[in-house]
């Protein structure tokens, strides 16, 4: 009987170890497109749905306003409803919590004072509770853009700006006021109502309706980029701390658009000027 030779199979090892690397980065590999689907996903929620839900959400309330308007039956959210921090109706603003905005304010998005809480296109908000700051009082219409927005107090992320609103700065003028009638809003996502303010050139006009009064202001100057901190262009007398050759300085009845610049960003800060041409 003949003694059989052992037989030695040789690279099994090595397939193996091939087949478990193969494995981990076929997991790998899931892992990566499992976490590019999710990421995909909070894009589209945040740039095209908080979009959609925002706008549709702030035209509902600008028609909101209008019917009440019309049929005498705003109570407490409009003009009347007390004296303005520099008159024209609105109710008077205190000092902000802190916070930060946008996107572009959205967004974007500067305040009085050199208080955290006041800086361009900030996300904070007004005196009281929510049911107070959440409650527009006023609608912004831009012909040039052919936006449409309505305003409410504070400049508060949650509670104004991410509805798709522009925010009065708390303790700034009322529209039509003598000082400075000043606003934020989203430059992208939540409606992101003032993305397209830098397209405004000097004789456009912004025209603001409160509740049986129309103030139409127009476009004097543009300051296309400035500091977070900047906190002179929402003064009473607008006018940048940070390039003083840029705003005002006399006394008058301004309005000021705010967001943030560039696009996408929360970097620096983009302001319109304008001032009161009439109202009726």
């Amino acid at each position: 009987m003949r003694d059989r030779v052992p037989v030695v199979v040789q690279g099994s090892g090595r397939r193996g170890r091939r087949a478990g690397l193969a494995g981990v980065l076929w997991a790998g590999a899931e892992l990566i497109v499992t976490v590019g689907v999710v990421v995909l996903l909070l894009v589209v929620h945040q740039v095209w749905w908080t979009n959609r839900q925002a706008a549709a959400g702030a035209q509902e309330r600008v028609r909101a306003l209008e019917r009440s308007w019309g049929d005498g039956a705003d109570r407490g959210s409009g003009a009347g409803a007390g004296a303005g921090a520099g008159g024209g109706g609105v109710p008077a603003a205190g000092p902000a919590d802190s916070g930060a905005a946008d996107s572009g304010a959205a967004d974007s998005g500067a305040a009085p004072a050199a208080t955290r809480a006041a800086r361009p296109a900030a996300g904070t908000g007004g005196p009281g509770g929510p049911s107070e700051r959440d409650r527009a009082y006023a609608v912004l219409r831009i012909p040039r853009l052919g936006l449409v927005v309505p305003v409410a107090q504070g400049v508060d992320k949650r509670a104004v700006l991410d509805k798709g609103y522009a925010g009065q700065y708390p303790g700034t003028a009322g529209p039509g006021a003598q000082g400075n009638f000043a606003l934020a809003g989203h430059r992208n996502t939540h409606g992101e109502p003032f993305r397209y303010v830098n397209r405004l050139r000097a004789g456009d006009e912004l025209i603001v309706d409160v509740r049986g009064r129309r103030f139409t202001y127009v476009v004097g100057k543009i300051l296309s980029e400035t500091t977070e901190r900047d906190t002179g262009v929402i003064a009473p007398v607008p006018r940048s701390v940070v390039k003083p050759d840029q705003g005002y300085s006399e006394p008058g009845a301004y309005i000021t658009l705010t967001t943030c610049t560039p696009e996408y960003s929360s970097k620096y800060r983009l302001v319109v000027w304008g001032t009161l041409l009439k109202s009726s």
